[in-house]
């Protein structure tokens, strides 16, 4: 297999990455055949896939706007990903140029294309972390040069918590970050669950098995589960709610969303 000039020395590109499986389901070009193999298999189990992706997109998008016009200008993004169309930085540095963004990834190609489409932008950085380790992110120099903690931070988790499982205590690691953060600081947070996909959890459980079988376990929580991520955190409204239901951008817009796109949760949450 021939190795893409975007594609690091070092890793295996015989093996499916999250990542860029997740670049695959919105339409990128940053995936091998492996990806698009496991994401096609994925996707006979849970046709609607994409829909949930595209959906956590836009809640991350309307997200980041509401952190700018409430004054936030730093953003740390912790399981970033390969960034795509409409990422963070492009959202935030639209509304206030001076906003300064972190993206934290564990994987070395999302951080190597980070690495490349940042080039030249001095108000956001990649670093390589890992958010079971919340004290190496919180240490990392590019980040601590970039951030600064004592004011208020939106820190972002979208898509990422169900990818740790409960052996490595993703309620420590949230509450570690929470605890670092300042007053007036938010969390923004998506996270799949079995509630609202329009599918039995069996026939959902086949997608799941997928992600098992290339050993990076879909950790699927309820909503009382994942409201736990909050706590020390005051929710915004509307709550914790499905995707398109987190203050859409024209009234009634949600009737016209794929029933996929109402798949697992998202909220934010203000520390007090």
């Amino acid at each position: 297999m021939e190795r893409p000039s975007w594609a690091p020395q070092g890793i295996d590109i015989s093996v499916p990455s999250v990542s860029r499986m997740y670049d695959f389901y919105l339409g990128g070009s940053h995936n091998f055949e492996v990806d698009r193999e496991a994401a096609r298999k994925a996707m006979e189990f849970m046709p609607g896939l994409p829909k949930i992706m595209q959906a956590n997109r836009a809640f991350m998008r309307r997200a980041v706007r509401h952190a700018t016009a409430s004054g936030i200008s730093q953003f740390l993004d912790i399981g970033s990903g390969i960034p795509t169309f409409g990422n963070v930085h492009e959202v935030a540095q639209a509304d206030d140029p001076e906003a300064r963004i972190a993206y934290v990834d564990h994987d070395p190609v999302a951080v190597a294309h980070s690495q490349a489409v940042l080039e030249g932008n001095e108000r956001a950085v990649v670093a390589a972390a890992d958010l079971r380790k919340p004290a190496e992110i919180l240490e990392n120099p590019e980040v601590r040069a970039l951030i600064d903690l004592d004011r208020p931070v939106a820190l972002l988790l979208v898509a990422v918590l169900h990818f740790i499982e409960d052996t490595d205590d993703p309620y420590g690691a949230v509450a570690a970050l929470h605890e670092a953060l300042a007053p007036g600081s938010l969390l923004i947070l998506t996270h799949a669950s079995y509630e609202g996909i329009p599918l039995s959890q069996e026939e959902a459980g086949g997608t799941v098995g997928v992600y098992r079988t290339i050993r990076n376990p879909l950790i699927m929580r309820s909503r009382e589960e994942i409201s736990r991520f909050f706590t020390g955190f005051d929710m915004v409204e509307p709550g914790l709610v499905s995707m398109p239901d987190w203050r859409p951008e024209s009234p009634g817009s949600q009737t016209q969303e794929d029933p996929f796109a109402f798949s697992g949760f998202a909220g934010v949450g203000r520390k007090a």
